[in-house]
């Protein structure tokens, strides 16, 4: 009974991460899926990866329809990089199932700690530059479509979104956290959905057998118990977002990461 509490509150905190960073939950779920999904054994890192998927696929289309009509409109004539995107998912979520797990836990691991370096010692997130400000009222997307295969990709390998490359783009090219973040969830979606779908037909050789609900490589049971917690949260606060300072945005961004960091670390496979 414990465990099914603290899925549903981590459902909540991604919930609340969805909002605030646009991470879709793949920071959250992973971890914790991995924890919750131990029986699974050396297959608990891709029963995660898969897992997560579909709580970003709920999560950041939850996300995407409630956001202002206004910022979505950002998104026109991206067609070209959402496409990419998902072509990317496919891809990265077919990689998955011909990587062993370990391979998938120390990626995303390493990914991690490469991208909360960046964040730190370039300029543009934490202390935006002047060349950003003055790029901000562009029309043009931050994101070129070139790269949406590769971002896709890597997300859906890892079972992270993509958000955690998408905000700091956005972010770089002026726009404040709130937006970058709200920008990223449908984003997240365009990866995620073809992923899940892969996830949900394969079994990806994980031994799903120790699991209550599971279909494919996906723990339906534990998706189930996290979006309980995340959807109503990201209801409340994307209709009603909280008043955070920009820069203490950002720098909240970067502390989660660093937990999550610490986290993957300290359940090695």
């Amino acid at each position: 009974m414990s465990a099914l509490v603290v899925l549903v509150v981590i459902g909540a905190l991604t919930g609340l991460t969805t909002v605030l960073f646009g991470f879709g939950g793949g920071f959250v779920t992973v971890p914790v899926i991995i924890w919750a999904d131990a029986a699974a054994g050396p297959a608990a890192a891709t029963v995660a990866v898969a897992t997560s998927s579909l709580v970003m696929v709920a999560s950041a289309v939850g996300a995407t329809t409630a956001t202002p009509r206004p910022v979505l409109r950002r998104l026109r004539g991206t067609a070209p990089l959402l496409v990419l995107l998902g072509v990317g998912g496919l891809c990265g979520a077919v990689a998955a199932g011909l990587a062993p797990a370990p391979l998938v836990h120390w990626g995303f691991v390493v990914y991690l700690a490469v991208t909360v370096a960046d964040v730190l010692a370039r300029p543009g997130f934490l202390r935006p530059h002047s060349a950003a400000r003055a790029v901000a009222g562009q029309p043009a997307f931050a994101i070129p479509a070139p790269l949406g295969m590769p971002i896709g990709a890597l997300a859906s390998f890892l079972g992270v979104g993509g958000s955690v490359m998408t905000v700091p783009l956005l972010r770089r090219s002026g726009l404040p956290m709130g937006t970058a973040a709200a920008l990223a969830n449908p984003l997240t979606a365009c990866v995620s959905a073809p992923a899940c779908l892969v996830f949900l037909t394969t079994t990806h050789g994980a031994d799903t057998r120790a699991l209550v609900l599971a279909v494919g490589s996906v723990d339906l049971g534990a998706a189930a118990l996290l979006l309980l917690g995340a959807l109503p949260v990201i209801m409340l606060l994307r209709r009603r977002p909280p008043r955070i300072p920009d820069h203490l945005h950002a720098g909240g961004y970067v502390a989660l990461l660093c937990s999550v960091l610490t986290a993957m670390l300290l359940r090695t496979p």
